[in-house]
């Protein structure tokens, strides 16, 4: 079974603006190692939530946070400061 949010963090890395090799070197994982964590077909690798949360920081995407937040029944928010 393909996880829904590893096809979100994938959409994610492969769609960011920022190359995946910029992006590899900025979470602080070698290229094919974080290529490898998000690939939805690789059922042996495991993407950590300290390398999520740095992926979604260096593109600026939150798609996963609120995925996660929907699967648990919440929703998200800018806060007004930034709306």
């Amino acid at each position: 079974m393909i996880s829904d949010l590893t096809k979100i963090v994938h959409g994610v890395v492969l769609g960011s603006p920022k190359p995946a090799k910029a992006l590899a070197q900025e979470v602080g994982k070698p290229y094919s190692t974080l290529l490898r964590e998000i690939n939805p077909y690789d059922g042996g690798a495991k993407l950590g939530a300290d390398t999520l949360l740095e992926i979604m920081r260096q593109t600026n995407n939150i798609e996963p946070l609120r995925y996660m937040a929907e699967q648990l029944g919440y929703s998200l928010e800018k806060p007004e400061s930034e709306k």
